[in-house]
């Protein structure tokens, strides 16, 4: 497993882009499954040998950036996009309440991911029988 995930990054650290810029949504809106804000989708992390998105970093909670939480979303929970908005299958509660994500510590190889795809109910990427989820959906 530690093997799988040590080619996860933030797209932002890397000299890689999206091979269509429409598909970036740094900056979008995350809205939850009843139409609320959730928080902005800050940045992207990827896996590099595979060149597909695997979670979106969001900036969750707080006001005015004071108290604000990063929070990793798997993109199996992503439902929808448009052009300033993504929409997820989850309540703002769940999101806020997820595992906290610091990209400035060094993660354990596999436990911050694994974490994440327990808490929100998804087979990892590297299980068994894993499908992606075919992001963006647009």
């Amino acid at each position: 497993m530690a093997d799988e995930t040590a080619t996860l990054v933030r797209l932002g650290d890397t000299d890689l882009t999206l091979a269509n810029e429409v598909d970036d949504v740094r900056g979008h809106t995350v809205v939850d499954r009843n139409g609320e804000e959730t928080g902005k989708v800050d940045g992207l992390v990827i896996d590099q040998r595979e060149r597909k998105v695997r979670f979106l970093e969001v900036g969750s909670g707080g006001f005015l950036g004071i108290g604000k939480q990063q929070v990793l979303v798997p993109v199996d929970a992503v439902t929808g996009i448009d052009e300033d908005r993504v929409y997820i299958n989850r309540d703002r509660e769940h999101v806020a309440s997820g595992p906290v994500y610091n990209p400035e510590l060094a993660p354990e190889p596999e436990r911050p991911y694994e974490d994440v795809y327990g808490y929100y109910g998804f087979t990892p990427y590297w299980g068994s029988g894993y499908i992606y989820p075919g992001y963006p959906f647009r």
